[in-house]
């Protein structure tokens, strides 16, 4: 049994597909599938169904999965002790986001954080918060950039900034609403939201009044788009919220249509994660000093009210 036996096991049971896990473990199919049946040979179980599609493991699988999970992080972690013993600030580190915040944050810090420190291969995935939080638990992910309070007991939360939100609402809208806005101004069935499963929609309902509860428009929106969102709204379907950074970038004509809410703003909190026993903190300090730095030019507000992201707050 070896480690890189261990790591092709683990690309397959996440991809589902021995092509596939071949591909991301930069191996060709054949070598792939060779070395995961001499090890099950060697052990003498059926760690995967290949009758299945996509492929499942076996019940006797998901318990070597889950202790290889276990093996290969360990082995990962000698050199990521060696480096934090050395002070050296580099090598492989996988930073999760969620996608209502790579498109702004991104820009704001990659190109910095990367010319001061270039020993650093950093890759950048974007997922929900359900995903992200998972992932840093296998230790897929390193450390995350996410909308917190998440209140898990094993997952660290270093605030990075708060920022609000703000109403887009066009002018047949307006009359509604007055100069600036309020909690109670908002109306459920009017809002137009992202699809299920972003933390940003959850915000959203969060914030609106007890009173409006459900949706009622008639028609069904499924999108991850900002733009999207504000599209429709300029076609008088609705009225929407943003975060206030992807409002730096709209046109003149958009920032026309933009009303802020009333002190206290309320805001989304956004945080670095990562799991109690994360060894790169080296370059996890390094993201947060970067970040934290651009970050403050970017946005003075100070009087908030923090959102929930999560369901049924």
């Amino acid at each position: 049994m070896t480690i890189t036996q261990l790591i092709y096991v683990l690309a397959v049971a996440e991809h589902k597909n021995f092509t596939l896990a071949a591909e991301k473990t930069f191996v060709t199919q054949p070598t792939l599938s060779m070395q995961i049946q001499k090890l099950e040979e060697e052990l003498e179980v059926q760690i995967f169904d290949r009758s299945t599609k996509p492929i499942q493991p076996t019940a006797i699988g998901q318990v070597i999965i889950q202790q290889a999970k276990k093996i290969v992080n360990e082995s990962d972690r000698i050199k990521d002790l060696i480096d934090l013993e050395k002070g050296f600030i580099g090598g492989e580190f996988k930073l999760g986001m969620i996608p209502t915040i790579a498109p702004t944050l991104l820009p704001m810090f990659l190109k910095t954080f990367l010319n001061k420190y270039n020993k650093v291969n950093l890759i950048i995935e974007e997922y929900t918060t359900e995903e992200i939080i998972q992932k840093l638990r296998n230790g897929y992910l390193d450390a995350a950039i996410v909308a917190t309070p998440l209140e898990e007991s094993d997952i660290k939360e270093r605030v990075l900034f708060y920022e609000p939100f703000v109403g887009y609402v066009p002018a047949n809208f307006r009359q509604e609403m007055g100069a600036e806005l309020h909690q109670g101004d908002l109306d459920l069935r009017k809002l137009l939201l992202l699809q299920d499963g972003h933390c940003f929609r959850d915000g959203i309902i969060n914030i609106c009044n007890s009173k409006s509860t459900a949706e009622s428009k008639n028609f069904k929106l499924q999108s991850g788009s900002f733009e999207t969102l504000i599209n429709l709204s300029k076609e008088g379907l609705g009225y929407t919220l943003l975060p206030y950074l992807h409002t730096l970038s709209l046109n003149q004509d958009d920032k026309n249509n933009l009303i802020q809410f009333a002190d206290p703003k309320p805001a989304r909190e956004i945080s670095l994660i990562y799991t109690d026993n994360e060894l790169k903190l080296q370059i996890i300090n390094a993201l947060y000093e970067v970040i934290l730095s651009i970050i403050r030019g970017a946005i003075a507000f100070q009087d908030v009210k923090i959102i929930s992201p999560k369901k049924n707050q």
